[in-house]
């Protein structure tokens, strides 16, 4: 399958990197002049469309995906946005606001080394990462082409930090984003900030569906007791499993491009459907 993209170069805010972004549009997008479009926001651009540019040389397939399922009429055609990381990334990507809690505060003293060695090497800027795709990233997508304006067709998704800053972004937008796809989310990387933030801060059930997944392989082996924790937040919020919150588990899958683009048709289905 031959991908046409639409890219945006060097797109920046603030004290950001700058990055490229790429727009993948549906089939049918051109001849159908309409017809709005849920969008989906995907972090780690350089991963979903171009093999050449991938990580691991292996795409999500996310576009692949999308035209295979709309045209067996098993989810509704979405625009993509792939927003490429930096060398910044786990400085972009690593929520912060779960670290200015007591809980958060106590482990960046007791951490404080460590700590102070990862501030040498990354600028932690997730506040400022989220107002890019929604200041300067999401009004482009929305000038430049047919986006649904329904809060629950603005998506965005990610995997390990990139799923972590997508429900971030679901926190400190819910009134801009209303679904946020997080795959091998990398819960260890908020220590004991996790469960009293959510606790806290995850919108209440009502106007928004989340998806989170995880492997049982290398990395992802590690993250089943953090999101079980995380379910438990979710019950407690009032999210219904198969109705507006999913959590699944793959068996022996490991942490890299090839298992998400494995298991990407869940998400896509249950957002797009």
């Amino acid at each position: 399958m031959k991908i046409k993209l639409h890219h945006y170069p060097n797109i920046k805010i603030g004290s950001l990197l700058p990055r490229d972004v790429w727009v993948w549009t549906p089939p049918g997008y051109q001849s159908d002049k309409k017809q709005s479009y849920p969008v989906i926001y995907m972090h780690d651009g350089q991963n979903l469309f171009d093999p050449n540019k991938s990580y691991t040389h292996i795409t999500w397939g996310v576009a692949e995906a999308i035209s295979k399922l709309s045209g067996f009429g098993f989810i509704h055609p979405a625009i993509v946005v792939g927003i490429d990381n930096t060398p910044n990334r786990f400085g972009d990507y690593l929520p912060t606001d779960p670290f200015e809690i007591p809980e958060g505060k106590s482990f960046i003293a007791a951490q404080k080394e460590e700590i102070d060695q990862l501030q040498e090497k990354f600028d932690f800027v997730a506040n400022t990462y989220l107002q890019l795709i929604v200041e300067v990233i999401k009004p482009i997508i929305d000038q430049d082409f047919r986006s649904s304006e329904k809060l629950e067709d603005t998506i965005i998704m990610g995997s390990s930090n990139g799923g972590l800053i997508s429900l971030y972004a679901l926190i400190r937008y819910p009134q801009i984003f209303g679904g946020a796809g997080c795959l091998s989310t990398n819960w260890p990387a908020l220590g004991p900030t996790l469960t009293p933030y959510l606790q806290a801060k995850l919108p209440t059930a009502g106007n928004h569906k989340i998806y989170y997944d995880h492997g049982t392989g290398d990395l992802d082996a590690g993250f089943g007791p953090f999101q079980k924790a995380v379910d438990d937040i979710m019950r407690h919020k009032g999210y219904t499993p198969g109705t507006d919150w999913l959590t699944r588990i793959a068996p022996g899958a490991p942490h890299n491009e090839r298992a998400w683009r494995d298991r990407i048709h869940l998400p896509l289905r249950f957002f797009l459907e």
